[in-house]
Protein backbone atom coordinates (compact mmCIF):
# COMPACT_ATOMS: atom_id res chain seq x y z
CA UNK A 1 0.00 0.00 0.00
CA UNK A 2 1.44 3.49 -0.78
CA UNK A 3 1.28 6.55 1.35
CA UNK A 4 -1.84 8.16 -1.13
CA UNK A 5 -3.49 5.11 0.33
CA UNK A 6 -2.21 4.72 3.82
CA UNK A 7 -3.75 8.60 4.30
CA UNK A 8 -7.34 7.39 2.46
CA UNK A 9 -7.39 4.49 5.07
CA UNK A 10 -6.23 6.24 8.29
CA UNK A 11 -8.67 9.47 7.62
CA UNK A 12 -11.45 6.46 6.32
CA UNK A 13 -10.91 4.86 9.44
CA UNK A 14 -10.63 7.80 12.26
CA UNK A 15 -13.39 9.36 10.83
CA UNK A 16 -15.50 6.63 11.92
CA UNK A 17 -17.75 7.65 15.08
CA UNK A 18 -15.93 4.70 17.32
CA UNK A 19 -12.25 6.32 15.74
CA UNK A 20 -9.54 3.75 15.41
CA UNK A 21 -7.10 2.54 18.08
CA UNK A 22 -3.16 2.63 17.06
CA UNK A 23 -3.65 -1.41 16.67
CA UNK A 24 -6.31 -0.96 14.52
CA UNK A 25 -4.42 1.36 12.02
CA UNK A 26 -1.35 -1.37 11.73
CA UNK A 27 -3.38 -4.17 11.09
CA UNK A 28 -5.16 -2.15 8.84
CA UNK A 29 -2.06 -0.61 7.14
CA UNK A 30 0.25 -3.52 7.66
CA UNK A 31 3.05 -0.91 8.68
CA UNK A 32 5.41 0.04 11.47
CA UNK A 33 3.90 2.30 14.61
CA UNK A 34 7.08 4.73 13.59
CA UNK A 35 5.04 5.04 10.02
CA UNK A 36 1.92 5.43 11.81
CA UNK A 37 2.35 8.46 13.79
CA UNK A 38 4.71 9.54 11.10
CA UNK A 39 1.64 9.65 8.64
CA UNK A 40 -0.37 10.92 11.50
CA UNK A 41 1.53 14.28 11.98
CA UNK A 42 2.16 14.72 8.50
CA UNK A 43 -1.96 14.60 7.58
CA UNK A 44 -2.20 17.02 11.02
CA UNK A 45 1.11 19.22 9.64
CA UNK A 46 0.32 19.32 6.13
CA UNK A 47 -3.01 18.86 5.34
CA UNK A 48 -4.74 20.54 8.95
CA UNK A 49 -6.15 17.25 9.52
CA UNK A 50 -8.23 17.64 13.17
CA UNK A 51 -7.13 14.33 14.63
CA UNK A 52 -7.63 14.15 17.79
CA UNK A 53 -6.32 11.15 20.63
CA UNK A 54 -8.67 10.35 23.15
CA UNK A 55 -7.24 8.47 26.12
CA UNK A 56 -10.37 7.59 27.64
CA UNK A 57 -11.53 4.73 24.96
CA UNK A 58 -7.51 4.83 23.50
CA UNK A 59 -8.70 5.81 19.55
CA UNK A 60 -7.80 8.45 17.10
CA UNK A 61 -10.30 10.03 15.88
CA UNK A 62 -10.71 12.86 13.00
CA UNK A 63 -13.29 15.64 13.73
CA UNK A 64 -15.47 16.78 10.99
CA UNK A 65 -14.71 20.02 11.62
CA UNK A 66 -11.38 21.83 11.40
CA UNK A 67 -10.31 25.10 13.26
CA UNK A 68 -11.39 26.93 10.21
CA UNK A 69 -15.02 25.79 10.79
CA UNK A 70 -14.55 23.87 7.13
CA UNK A 71 -15.50 20.38 6.63
CA UNK A 72 -12.35 18.61 6.43
CA UNK A 73 -11.08 17.04 3.04
CA UNK A 74 -8.30 15.56 2.04
CA UNK A 75 -7.10 18.03 -1.00
CA UNK A 76 -5.92 17.03 -4.52
CA UNK A 77 -6.53 14.18 -6.34
CA UNK A 78 -6.88 11.38 -4.02
CA UNK A 79 -8.80 8.92 -6.55
CA UNK A 80 -8.99 5.38 -6.91
CA UNK A 81 -9.12 4.22 -10.62
CA UNK A 82 -12.97 3.69 -10.78
CA UNK A 83 -13.22 7.57 -9.44
CA UNK A 84 -10.52 8.69 -12.07
CA UNK A 85 -12.36 6.93 -15.01
CA UNK A 86 -16.27 8.40 -13.49
CA UNK A 87 -14.75 11.83 -13.64
CA UNK A 88 -13.48 12.02 -16.35
CA UNK A 89 -16.07 10.78 -18.21
CA UNK A 90 -19.07 13.02 -16.17
CA UNK A 91 -16.24 15.86 -17.18
CA UNK A 92 -16.35 14.35 -20.82
CA UNK A 93 -20.26 14.42 -21.03
CA UNK A 94 -20.69 17.36 -19.56
CA UNK A 95 -18.29 18.90 -21.79
CA UNK A 96 -20.25 17.98 -25.13
CA UNK A 97 -23.22 19.69 -23.72
CA UNK A 98 -23.51 22.50 -26.37
CA UNK A 99 -25.54 25.55 -24.21
CA UNK A 100 -28.78 24.93 -23.37
CA UNK A 101 -31.18 23.85 -20.51
CA UNK A 102 -28.91 21.10 -19.16
CA UNK A 103 -25.42 22.76 -19.58
CA UNK A 104 -26.95 25.53 -17.75
CA UNK A 105 -28.36 23.41 -14.92
CA UNK A 106 -24.96 21.59 -15.18
CA UNK A 107 -22.72 24.60 -15.49
CA UNK A 108 -21.87 23.86 -11.18
CA UNK A 109 -21.25 20.91 -11.84
CA UNK A 110 -18.93 21.37 -14.20
CA UNK A 111 -16.91 23.74 -12.43
CA UNK A 112 -16.30 20.87 -9.57
CA UNK A 113 -15.51 18.59 -11.74
CA UNK A 114 -12.38 21.13 -12.87
CA UNK A 115 -11.49 21.86 -9.45
CA UNK A 116 -11.20 18.15 -8.30
CA UNK A 117 -9.36 17.05 -11.31
CA UNK A 118 -6.86 20.25 -10.95
CA UNK A 119 -6.20 19.80 -7.46
CA UNK A 120 -2.93 19.57 -5.80
CA UNK A 121 -0.74 20.48 -8.30
CA UNK A 122 -2.29 18.43 -10.86
CA UNK A 123 -3.03 21.34 -13.32
CA UNK A 124 -6.77 20.10 -15.23
CA UNK A 125 -5.09 20.91 -18.36
CA UNK A 126 -2.20 18.40 -18.30
CA UNK A 127 -4.42 15.60 -17.38
CA UNK A 128 -6.86 16.15 -20.50
CA UNK A 129 -4.07 15.99 -22.25
CA UNK A 130 -1.97 12.80 -20.33
CA UNK A 131 -5.21 10.87 -19.63
CA UNK A 132 -8.01 10.46 -22.26
CA UNK A 133 -11.35 9.38 -22.50
CA UNK A 134 -12.43 8.11 -26.09
CA UNK A 135 -15.66 7.89 -26.99
CA UNK A 136 -16.31 4.76 -29.42
CA UNK A 137 -19.56 4.28 -32.07
CA UNK A 138 -20.77 7.45 -30.72
CA UNK A 139 -23.97 9.33 -32.42
CA UNK A 140 -24.65 12.21 -32.49
CA UNK A 141 -28.25 13.43 -31.33
CA UNK A 142 -30.01 16.59 -31.77
CA UNK A 143 -29.99 18.61 -28.91
CA UNK A 144 -33.26 20.43 -29.05
CA UNK A 145 -34.99 16.53 -28.91
CA UNK A 146 -32.54 15.81 -26.52
CA UNK A 147 -33.18 18.57 -23.91
CA UNK A 148 -36.89 17.91 -24.32
CA UNK A 149 -37.12 14.33 -23.18
CA UNK A 150 -34.64 15.49 -20.42
CA UNK A 151 -36.65 18.38 -18.92
CA UNK A 152 -39.73 16.16 -19.44
CA UNK A 153 -38.57 13.33 -17.53
CA UNK A 154 -37.24 15.57 -14.98
CA UNK A 155 -40.78 17.30 -14.82
CA UNK A 156 -43.29 14.17 -14.93
CA UNK A 157 -44.70 15.07 -18.57
CA UNK A 158 -45.55 13.36 -21.53
CA UNK A 159 -43.49 13.46 -24.56
CA UNK A 160 -44.98 13.03 -28.38
CA UNK A 161 -42.21 11.47 -30.73
CA UNK A 162 -41.72 10.72 -34.31
CA UNK A 163 -39.45 7.81 -33.86
CA UNK A 164 -37.14 6.49 -36.89
CA UNK A 165 -36.97 3.08 -36.57
CA UNK A 166 -33.84 1.90 -38.40
CA UNK A 167 -34.21 -1.33 -38.27
CA UNK A 168 -37.46 -1.27 -40.42
CA UNK A 169 -36.81 2.14 -41.92
CA UNK A 170 -40.37 3.70 -40.98
CA UNK A 171 -41.19 6.68 -38.80
CA UNK A 172 -44.23 6.01 -36.23
CA UNK A 173 -45.75 8.63 -34.27
CA UNK A 174 -45.59 7.70 -30.04
CA UNK A 175 -46.93 9.21 -26.94
CA UNK A 176 -44.66 7.89 -24.20
CA UNK A 177 -44.08 8.77 -20.06
CA UNK A 178 -40.34 9.49 -19.97
CA UNK A 179 -39.14 7.11 -17.07
CA UNK A 180 -34.71 7.51 -17.35
CA UNK A 181 -32.03 8.48 -19.66
CA UNK A 182 -29.22 5.65 -20.45
CA UNK A 183 -25.91 6.54 -21.46
CA UNK A 184 -24.95 3.65 -22.86
CA UNK A 185 -21.60 2.33 -24.94
CA UNK A 186 -21.43 6.35 -25.69
CA UNK A 187 -24.91 6.58 -27.15
CA UNK A 188 -27.75 8.47 -25.11
CA UNK A 189 -31.41 6.02 -24.67
CA UNK A 190 -34.48 7.28 -23.41
CA UNK A 191 -36.66 4.34 -21.60
CA UNK A 192 -40.30 5.43 -21.06
CA UNK A 193 -43.49 3.61 -21.17
CA UNK A 194 -45.26 3.66 -24.87
CA UNK A 195 -48.57 4.24 -24.92
CA UNK A 196 -48.87 3.01 -28.36
CA UNK A 197 -47.92 -0.62 -27.61
CA UNK A 198 -48.51 -0.50 -23.96
CA UNK A 199 -45.22 -1.73 -23.04
CA UNK A 200 -41.70 -0.43 -21.26
CA UNK A 201 -39.59 0.84 -24.44
CA UNK A 202 -35.63 1.41 -24.80
CA UNK A 203 -35.51 4.89 -27.26
CA UNK A 204 -32.40 5.78 -29.06
CA UNK A 205 -32.34 9.77 -28.78
CA UNK A 206 -30.75 10.45 -31.72
CA UNK A 207 -33.40 8.59 -33.83
CA UNK A 208 -36.09 10.67 -32.43
CA UNK A 209 -37.15 12.86 -35.43
CA UNK A 210 -39.67 15.23 -33.79
CA UNK A 211 -40.53 15.67 -30.20
CA UNK A 212 -42.93 17.92 -27.93
CA UNK A 213 -43.54 18.10 -24.86
CA UNK A 214 -47.06 17.97 -23.50
CA UNK A 215 -49.00 18.95 -20.26
CA UNK A 216 -50.35 15.31 -19.57
CA UNK A 217 -48.95 13.81 -16.30
CA UNK A 218 -46.35 11.02 -17.42
CA UNK A 219 -47.30 7.96 -15.57
CA UNK A 220 -44.59 6.21 -13.48
CA UNK A 221 -42.88 2.66 -13.67
CA UNK A 222 -41.14 1.54 -10.45
CA UNK A 223 -37.47 1.18 -10.86
CA UNK A 224 -37.50 -2.91 -10.07
CA UNK A 225 -40.24 -3.33 -12.84
CA UNK A 226 -37.40 -1.18 -14.97
CA UNK A 227 -34.63 -3.20 -14.09
CA UNK A 228 -36.28 -6.45 -14.60
CA UNK A 229 -37.95 -5.90 -17.31
CA UNK A 230 -35.23 -3.21 -19.55
CA UNK A 231 -31.97 -4.61 -17.54
CA UNK A 232 -32.39 -8.11 -16.50
CA UNK A 233 -31.08 -9.63 -20.18
CA UNK A 234 -28.07 -8.82 -22.05
CA UNK A 235 -27.84 -5.70 -23.90
CA UNK A 236 -30.41 -2.33 -23.94
CA UNK A 237 -32.42 -3.83 -26.12
CA UNK A 238 -32.90 -7.32 -24.63
CA UNK A 239 -36.49 -7.06 -22.41
CA UNK A 240 -36.82 -9.44 -19.81
CA UNK A 241 -34.66 -12.27 -20.36
CA UNK A 242 -36.27 -15.42 -21.05
CA UNK A 243 -32.97 -17.35 -22.51
CA UNK A 244 -29.71 -18.20 -21.18
CA UNK A 245 -26.83 -17.62 -23.71
CA UNK A 246 -24.16 -20.51 -23.41
CA UNK A 247 -20.61 -19.49 -24.74
CA UNK A 248 -17.07 -21.17 -25.26
CA UNK A 249 -14.18 -19.11 -25.87
CA UNK A 250 -10.62 -20.74 -27.15
CA UNK A 251 -7.44 -20.17 -24.83
CA UNK A 252 -6.58 -17.57 -25.85
CA UNK A 253 -9.51 -15.37 -26.15
CA UNK A 254 -10.21 -16.84 -22.86
CA UNK A 255 -7.60 -14.74 -20.59
CA UNK A 256 -9.73 -11.64 -21.47
CA UNK A 257 -12.85 -12.54 -21.44
CA UNK A 258 -12.57 -13.89 -18.54
CA UNK A 259 -11.71 -10.51 -16.84
CA UNK A 260 -14.94 -9.15 -18.86
CA UNK A 261 -18.61 -8.51 -17.50
CA UNK A 262 -20.83 -9.15 -19.62
CA UNK A 263 -24.03 -9.19 -17.34
CA UNK A 264 -24.31 -8.67 -13.92
CA UNK A 265 -25.92 -12.32 -13.46
CA UNK A 266 -23.37 -14.04 -16.33
CA UNK A 267 -21.50 -17.51 -14.77
CA UNK A 268 -18.23 -18.40 -16.10
CA UNK A 269 -15.58 -20.93 -15.80
CA UNK A 270 -12.15 -22.29 -17.11
CA UNK A 271 -12.08 -25.67 -18.80
CA UNK A 272 -9.27 -27.89 -18.55
CA UNK A 273 -7.37 -27.26 -21.53
CA UNK A 274 -7.77 -23.38 -20.89
CA UNK A 275 -10.96 -22.29 -22.87
CA UNK A 276 -13.43 -20.61 -20.87
CA UNK A 277 -16.81 -21.35 -20.92
CA UNK A 278 -19.91 -18.32 -20.50
CA UNK A 279 -23.40 -18.44 -19.41
CA UNK A 280 -25.60 -15.23 -19.66
CA UNK A 281 -29.18 -14.25 -20.07
CA UNK A 282 -31.02 -12.93 -22.89
CA UNK A 283 -33.66 -12.02 -24.92
CA UNK A 284 -33.22 -10.30 -28.00
CA UNK A 285 -29.81 -11.46 -30.03
CA UNK A 286 -29.66 -8.20 -31.89
CA UNK A 287 -27.00 -7.39 -29.95
CA UNK A 288 -25.28 -10.82 -28.55
CA UNK A 289 -25.37 -11.40 -31.86
CA UNK A 290 -22.86 -8.78 -33.07
CA UNK A 291 -20.94 -9.26 -29.78
CA UNK A 292 -20.34 -12.77 -30.38
CA UNK A 293 -19.35 -12.20 -33.93
CA UNK A 294 -16.62 -9.87 -33.40
CA UNK A 295 -14.83 -13.04 -31.77
CA UNK A 296 -14.50 -14.84 -34.85
CA UNK A 297 -14.23 -18.14 -34.35
CA UNK A 298 -12.68 -17.74 -31.25
CA UNK A 299 -16.06 -17.63 -30.00
CA UNK A 300 -18.26 -20.54 -30.29
CA UNK A 301 -22.27 -20.72 -29.53
CA UNK A 302 -22.90 -23.82 -27.38
CA UNK A 303 -26.63 -22.91 -26.99
CA UNK A 304 -29.13 -22.47 -27.26
CA UNK A 305 -30.09 -23.67 -30.80
CA UNK A 306 -31.72 -20.32 -32.06
CA UNK A 307 -29.30 -18.35 -31.36
CA UNK A 308 -26.47 -20.70 -32.82
CA UNK A 309 -28.69 -20.67 -35.80
CA UNK A 310 -29.20 -17.17 -36.16
CA UNK A 311 -24.95 -16.29 -35.37
CA UNK A 312 -23.98 -19.86 -38.39
CA UNK A 313 -26.71 -17.77 -40.93
CA UNK A 314 -25.25 -14.31 -40.36
CA UNK A 315 -21.56 -15.92 -40.57
CA UNK A 316 -22.36 -17.56 -43.85
CA UNK A 317 -23.55 -14.15 -45.51
CA UNK A 318 -20.31 -12.58 -44.64
CA UNK A 319 -18.52 -15.79 -46.59
CA UNK A 320 -21.03 -14.96 -49.22
CA UNK A 321 -20.15 -11.42 -49.41
CA UNK A 322 -16.26 -11.94 -49.46
CA UNK A 323 -16.89 -14.99 -51.78
CA UNK A 324 -17.79 -12.85 -54.75
CA UNK A 325 -15.74 -12.83 -57.80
Amino acid sequence: MDRTERFRTITRLVGRPQGASLQQLRDALEVSRATINRDLEYLRDRFNAPIDWDRDDGVYRLRPHGADGQRFELPGLWLDEREMLALLTMQRLVGELQPGFLSRQLKPLADRLQALIGGAGHPAGEIARRVKVLPMGARRATLEHFERVAGALLERRRVKLRYRSRGRGEDTEREVSPQRLVHYRDNWYLDAWCHLRGDLRSFSVDAIQASTVLATKADDVPEATLDEVLGSGYGIFSGKATKVAKLRFSAERARWVACEVWHPQQKGAYLADGRYELELPYASELELVMDVMKYGAECEVLGPEELRREVRERVGAVGRVYGRG
